[in-house]
């Protein structure tokens, strides 16, 4: 799972998964609201993927999601 600032980031993350790690599956995107925050604004999105083989490196999408001011989380 990748956490990451706003619903844009996500949505370009979830792209450009399939470009970097050859992704076929396309991504589930979360919304997550900060705890006791009901400004939209102040939500984060999750970008959950599906990888029960463990093909993808975790410190590869560690960095990948560092580049979008994201980090890369274990369910």
């Amino acid at each position: 799972m990748l956490v990451l600032p706003d619903r844009d980031t996500a949505e370009e993350v979830a792209e450009a998964l399939g470009e970097r790690f050859g992704v076929t599956e396309e991504p589930r995107l979360v919304r997550d609201a900060l705890a006791g925050e009901d400004d939209a604004e102040d939500a984060q999105w999750l970008v959950v993927l599906r990888d029960e083989e463990r093909r993808l490196d975790p410190d590869a999408l560690d960095g990948f999601a560092a580049e979008w001011d994201g980090w890369r989380e274990e369910p």
